[in-house]
């Protein structure tokens, strides 16, 4: 595999251009997903923050839903932010009637669990394999209820009325946080997801396309 991997945002909501612009600090080439046709070549992708319910029904009305989880289950890491990580979610609490996810992750994710935009706060998380805690930013975040026995727990809060809530999870490709780190300045929670990417079974004999 090339050593700057193509990593795909996906771009019907949120943070497109700040996630690129981690995701290009951690070394990896990026690209805006909108289309199904421009998941051929990707090494991963994003999943950004915004609305979950929106999300979901644009990745229906874009003809994305079913090319994701069918890219997410043949292996395709992923990186789900705060929206992102309800999108990868198998079981959602709180969650809208009828809304869609794509899967993946074998968690229960609450949705809105820490409470509304005004409730919004920063904090530091110590975030599995970051030597230094992590300034995390949580906006109307949700958090994981419960894990499956594969789920690793990447973070937890660590202090305040929430203390011990599940903030970020792995499970084999699939890396998901609560918070947004694409607005910190800090790309090291992307920098982990690009060595995911760069670690994936098979990729380091294979190619990936020449897209800048």
């Amino acid at each position: 595999m090339s050593d700057r991997p193509l990593v795909g945002v996906l771009a019907l909501q949120g943070d497109v251009r700040e996630h690129r612009a981690m995701l290009e600090a951690a070394g990896a080439r990026t690209t805006a997903v909108r289309r199904p046709a421009e998941l051929a070549g990707l090494d991963g992708i994003v999943l950004p923050g915004g609305e979950s319910t929106t999300m979901g029904k644009l990745a229906r009305i874009f003809e994305l839903l079913e090319p994701l989880r069918a890219a997410i289950r043949a292996g395709l890491p992923a990186y789900g932010t705060c929206a992102g990580m309800i999108m990868l979610a198998d079981h959602l609490e709180n969650g809208v009637a009828g809304q869609e996810t794509i899967g993946g992750l074998d968690v229960v994710v609450r949705r809105n669990a820490f409470g509304r935009q005004v409730e919004s706060f920063e904090a530091p998380v110590d975030v599995e394999g970051l030597a230094d805690p992590f300034h995390a930013v949580f906006i109307r975040a949700p958090w994981v209820e419960k894990v499956g026995s594969g789920v690793e727990v990447v973070a937890r809060v660590a202090s305040g009325e929430e203390v011990g809530r599940i903030v970020a999870v792995r499970q084999a490709n699939l890396l998901a946080t609560s918070f947004h780190p694409e607005i910190t300045g800090d790309h090291r929670m992307h920098a982990l997801f690009v060595a995911m990417v760069r670690s994936r079974p098979g990729l380091a004999d294979g190619g990936t396309d020449d897209r800048k």
